[in-house]
């Protein structure tokens, strides 16, 4: 009851704040400051140093193109960036320097759930406009928040699309969920359970383990015990790839297996037939083709990440190349760098860019969930003998058939 007490205090100081957030780049003239954390250490760094590739990109195109411009004027992008460690204590600290000693003018969010819902107390208590990505949990954005715009599906309806393709090939499909225990994957997991349960699937496993855990044994053994026929969860990169590989090494007889996050990463390949079949929930992929309203299409955005970085753009640095684009256009739509005015213009996105269709609650209960991007399921597939990942799901993008079942 204290931590809720706090957290709305907070938010109510935010409320009053925010109408007051003016930029530092405004009477800077020539340089716009973005602040934010990344995971350069800790078990999240596969996958917020891509989401920070994603930034990069976006910030290097833009100023080799002149700059962000708001009437006659043009501003350099600059990042102010601290790594975070994977730890939210190291959050609250840094992003309050963001704010108070670096000046920054905009944020963007650490990478998880976790770490941005501590940063999200001190963007509000502050008046800052923070665009998030790789933090897909509801329920930050269910507070009050007046400048937190969110740039992926949120959690609950992750797996939908998943658990469709399931309830299609085995209306019977005997389920485990096997989920790290952090907010994010909880809330994923929590809403897959209500939707076996409301396809008629019955849930024979459900368990969470230890976000640092290394083995995966004795959950295996319970999935293999209960004769799940299918399996969902995992969390992040370092839990999903070991979970991935001790499943192919005991040999569990499943028929699906789609995992949070991890095999989503290029990186993921790497396990080689212990990544056949298993399939991710993603938030893009190169071959999901969108028409953009502004900014590159998928595939100039696609060819420009491999040409800069050497490597094939994840979900994580798309969407970090997003949110870059997305503030920008709302600067500019703005003409403005005043935070009340780009939270106005924020709040009426309604537009498709490479990434998908963007456009943000603007509930007082809900402000800033996102509620225009839909996600695709993609599934590591063996192609002239060499690892690929496909989209299988929807339709509408499918670059190939579903692999059902693996064993």
């Amino acid at each position: 009851m204290r931590t809720a007490r706090k957290v709305f205090a907070t938010v109510v100081l935010a409320s009053s704040i925010f109408a007051m957030g003016t930029t530092a780049a405004a009477a800077a003239g020539g340089t716009l400051t973005i602040g934010f954390t990344v995971s350069e250490t800790g078990p999240l760094n596969v996958d917020s140093l891509a989401q920070l590739h994603g930034f990069e990109l976006w910030r290097d195109q833009l100023n080799a193109a002149g700059g962000l411009k708001i009437g006659s004027s043009s501003y350099q992008v600059k990042f102010v960036t601290y790594d975070d460690q994977s730890k939210s204590e190291r959050v609250q600290q840094l992003y309050s320097r963001l704010i108070l000693q670096d000046n920054a003018d905009f944020l963007f969010s650490p990478y998880s759930s976790n770490l941005t819902a501590t940063a999200a107390i001190i963007s509000e208590q502050y008046g800052k406009v923070m665009l998030t990505t790789g933090a897909a949990e509801d329920k930050t954005y269910q507070l009050g928040n007046h400048g937190l715009f969110q740039m992926y599906t949120p959690a609950t309806h992750y797996l939908s699309s998943a658990m469709a393709v399931i309830k299609q090939k085995n209306p019977q499909a005997k389920v485990a969920v096997a989920y790290s225990d952090d907010g994010f994957s909880k809330a994923v997991a929590g809403a897959a359970k209500e939707e076996a349960k409301r396809l008629g699937q019955p849930v024979v496993l459900d368990e969470a383990y230890a976000p640092g855990t290394t083995d995966f044994g004795p959950i295996i053994n319970k999935m293999i015990s209960a004769n799940a026929d299918v399996m969902v969860g995992g969390g992040h990169y370092a839990d999903g790839a070991t979970l991935a590989r001790q499943m192919y090494d005991q040999k569990a007889p499943m028929k699906f297996v789609c995992l949070l996050v991890a095999p989503d990463s290029p990186q993921f390949a790497s396990l080689g037939d212990a990544a056949i079949g298993i399939s991710v929930p993603s938030q893009w992929e190169p071959s999901a083709a969108y028409k953009p309203d502004f900014g590159p299409d998928g595939a100039a955005f696609g060819k420009a990440f491999k040409e800069k970085f050497g490597a094939e753009a994840s979900y994580h640095a798309a969407g970090g190349y997003a949110a870059g684009l997305i503030l920008q256009h709302a600067i500019e739509k703005a003409g403005s760098l005043d935070s009340a005015k780009v939270t106005d213009a924020l709040n009426a996105t309604d537009a498709t860019i490479f990434y998908g269709h963007v456009k943000f609650a603007t509930d007082a209960q809900n402000h800033g969930l996102q509620i225009g991007h839909e996600m695709v399921l993609a599934q590591w597939q063996k192609k002239d003998g060499q690892l690929v990942k496909e989209v299988v799901s929807p339709a509408a993008a499918q670059t190939a058939p579903l692999l059902y079942p693996l064993h």
